[in-house]
């Protein structure tokens, strides 16, 4: 775990934000109550490291609330962001005790973490547990298949505007009920963020995200609270071929 010991937080399942996308998305009462004899929550400054890669972890994770970074460090000290952990992502791989990454807390973030050999022996009792873990990985796969395409293909515009939909997505799949009309939501990367993750520089960042406000596909207040006004605008700036709509 990070230097600093962060500060644990009490959450009741029935409350959780994630819990019709977490990894016990499927479990019933009793499963829950297995599982809360194996939680405990803990918070994250933004910038603090939750795990370095190579370290013993002796949990795994649901991210409840916040952003968090998977980065790479090569031998030289050159650092990779090779990814971004979103509300309900899953933090840890059972039956590996080490960190394959760095992970960083990107804003505060919240996590719901269980002891992981406990969860291993209820993954082996309850098979719907890994059967939802096998989907989100799946998911977790295609979704690093299209960030090889983002990286290797996609124009300065059209990273900032499939970021800027994937976040979309993500914060909509998050809220009861189904998505109309325009889509509102607090950006979670700064700019910064932004130019590390998709490999551009700040300047880029800017100028992009201002040309698509000016040319009315995003209305932006600040630099962080941002209203998309039509999302299937937003997915044309994105040059994916394909409808991609936002989730009923």
């Amino acid at each position: 775990m990070a230097v600093t010991d962060p500060p644990v937080v009490h959450s009741d399942c029935a409350d959780c934000p994630i819990r019709h996308r977490a990894v016990c998305a499927r479990c019933e009462s009793d499963e829950l109550d297995q599982l809360e004899n194996m939680k405990y929550y803990r918070t994250f400054d933004a910038g603090q490291t939750v795990i370095w890669s190579g370290d013993r972890m002796d949990f795994v994770a649901s991210v409840v609330e916040g952003i968090a970074t998977l980065s790479q460090t090569m031998e030289d000290g050159r650092t990779q962001m090779v990814g971004l952990l979103l509300p309900s992502d899953f933090v840890g791989r059972p039956g590996r005790e080490a960190a394959a990454y760095d992970v960083v807390a990107t804003t505060q973030l919240t996590m719901c973490c269980f002891r992981r050999k406990p969860f291993e022996e209820m993954m082996v009792r309850t098979p719907h547990i890994g059967q939802r873990l096998l989907e989100m990985t799946l998911d977790e796969l295609d979704a690093a298949r299209e960030w090889m395409l983002l990286l290797g293909r996609k124009t300065a515009r059209e990273k900032i505007a499939s970021l800027l939909a994937i976040i979309a997505r993500r914060d909509a799949t998050l809220r009861p009920g189904p998505t109309r009309g325009k889509i509102v939501f607090d950006l979670p990367l700064t700019r910064e963020a932004m130019a590390d993750y998709l490999g551009l520089t700040l300047e880029t960042v800017s100028r992009q995200i201002s040309a698509l406000k000016r040319d009315g596909v995003i209305v932006l207040e600040g630099k962080r609270h941002v209203t998309i006004p039509d999302f299937d605008r937003l997915l044309g700036e994105t040059g994916d071929d394909n409808d991609g709509g936002m989730p009923a």
